[in-house]
């Protein structure tokens, strides 16, 4: 959902004894207080009482009047924090929205002690109401408060409901790292009952023949808690038969516990089932097909700095994830601990737009529980790198790697049917890097669309750590084996995702690995 944006009303209608305050609505922007002296003067007319008749003269006055009054405001706000206290808030239009629901996300407006507070509060709270996408509309209005109580300001929120609640999607979309296509369907009913909950189902088919149902669930408050609160029940089927010769099912229900800029909490059960319709997966692979109960919960910590996600030319990002696996007192239940980390830094170079992008990525994943040295960790907690996605918009732990194949290198082991076909069983530590130099093209019409071109270098390796194979890990050893590739190409970003025609080179791989020199078509998101 796209953030709300306001804009304030540089000649708004006045009251007596205290010029009205500006409006602010959710479909342009706000002006900043650098920008006040470009603010257009337009003349406002204002209606008048049927048994009175203003003459010429009169609407001139009063126009010069409110001219000078909102100049007078505006050069106060820019030289000092003018005081205000808000006096109420008063929500107009919700005939079905609880009034808590509304009040919840704009309660910064009442601990406001200035104007140029309450300006920039104002705008937050816009924002977190079209956030809730139960609105077709939201303004948010500063009106001067009482007479009698000087410096108070009223807060009127006007809000127009969805018209239309039930809404449906359908689209094709491209999965880089699955390597596959998918047709995807949702259909969406908001604010039933007027908590500004949101359920959906949705149904999305890919040509891998992999499927996954599910039906979910959103409210912005529940039971008194800051953040919102969402489930989802879902039923899925993974194939990575192409790769590691199994097939995933899984049953299962996630709790969006926590969600907030920078923080994330979810609590996952599912019943998984790993099946080998080919009846040739690997040893490591039939040691774990059946039947097994996954109890996990994930902490995310995210923060995003970079100006822009598709082509950072500054900033920084950090993101890391912890899960624990295991919280059921079952048998079944999988066992294990897993932590990985990205970092990303972009730097501008100052000529040609010119920019530096390099960013690391780690992971590691250990089964606990009696006997944990001994035990395999679950394959699909594993990591696996390879596929045709751009590391420089990923934060999502190692895994992209230009120019190898999806789940194309690792530790792997031979099929069945022998020693020719192999499946890759991923690995408990992997690591990746990547050096990414972007620049403009010369042509004007290539600037002005965001086509750029763009260098880059990465590397990356991964090893097995369970049943006691960690102590076979040397850093010699890593860096004799390490995956590295370079490259050149295109990037075609676009509102959504981002294209790159590229040509990498393999500079070093190892056998078995599924990588080759040539010209690749990638996409990210």
């Amino acid at each position: 959902m796209a953030n709300p944006t306001e804009n304030l009303d540089p000649n708004p209608t006045t009251r007596e004894p205290e010029p009205e305050l500006e409006e602010l609505n959710n479909e342009d922007e706000v002006e900043s207080e650098d920008e006040y002296d470009d603010l257009e003067e337009e003349e406002e007319e204002e209606d008048e009482d049927d048994d009175t008749i203003s003459t010429p003269q009169s609407l001139k006055t009063r126009s010069t009047t409110s001219k000078t009054k909102t100049e007078s405001l505006f050069l106060r706000m820019r030289s000092a924090p003018v005081p205000v206290r808000v006096h109420d808030v008063i929500v107009k239009g919700n005939t079905k929205t609880k009034d808590h629901i509304i009040e919840a996300e704009v309660d910064a407006v009442r601990e406001a002690n200035t104007l140029q507070e309450l300006l920039e509060a104002s705008r937050v709270a816009n924002s977190n109401l079209r956030a809730l996408d139960i609105f077709d509309s939201v303004n948010v209005t500063l009106d001067s408060g009482p007479p009698e109580l000087p410096g108070t300001t009223n807060v009127i929120i006007e809000v127009v409901e969805s018209k239309s609640p039930l809404t449906g999607q359908i689209g094709a979309y491209t999965r880089a790292e699955a390597k596959s296509s998918s047709v995807e369907a949702s259909l969406k009913y908001k604010n039933i009952f007027g908590y500004g909950d949101i359920w959906d189902g949705s149904i999305v088919y890919g040509c891998d023949n992999s499927a996954e149902v599910g039906l979910g669930m959103y409210l912005p408050r529940f039971k008194g808690l800051p953040t919102p609160f969402s489930s989802r029940l879902y039923l899925s089927t993974q194939d990575w038969l192409q790769f590691s010769s199994y097939k995933e099912r899984s049953l299962g229900l996630s709790l969006g516990l926590l969600s907030s800029k920078y923080h994330e909490l979810v609590y996952t059960v599912a019943w998984r089932n790993l099946i080998d319709p080919s009846r040739s997966a690997s040893k490591s692979i039939r040691r774990q097909l059946g039947h097994s109960l996954l109890s996990a919960l994930k902490y995310t910590f995210k923060y995003d700095q970079r100006d822009s996600y598709l082509r950072p030319t500054s900033g920084y990002a950090f993101s890391s994830t912890s899960q624990i696996g295991g919280l059921a007192p079952d048998s079944r239940s999988l066992r294990f601990l897993k932590q990985d980390i990205d970092l990303r830094y972009a730097v501008p170079l100052g000529f040609y737009n010119t920019a530096l992008n390099f960013g690391v990525s780690g992971g590691v994943t250990f089964p606990w529980g009696s006997g944990y040295q001994t035990r395999p960790s679950s394959i699909p907690e594993r990591f696996f790198l390879g596929g045709n996605s751009s590391p420089v918009c990923s934060l999502s732990g190692p895994s992209a790697l230009w120019g190898f194949k999806t789940r194309g290198l690792g530790p792997n082991e031979p099929k069945r049917k022998g020693d020719d076909e192999r499946d890759f069983i991923g690995g408990d530590a992997a690591v990746t890097a990547f050096a990414d130099l972007s620049f403009d093209l010369p042509l004007r019409w290539l600037r002005e669309r965001g086509v750029h071109g763009h260098v880059f270098a990465c590397a990356g390796n991964m090893a097995k750590l369970s049943e006691n194979e960690f102590r076979n890990i040397t850093v010699p050893k890593l860096l004799e084996t390490c995956r590295t590739s370079v490259g050149a190409g295109i990037v075609l970003p676009t509102s959504l995702f981002r294209m790159e025609i590229n040509y990498c080179h393999i500079l070093k791989k190892q056998e078995h690995d599924r990588a080759k020199s040539g010209f690749f078509l990638t996409f990210s998101a």
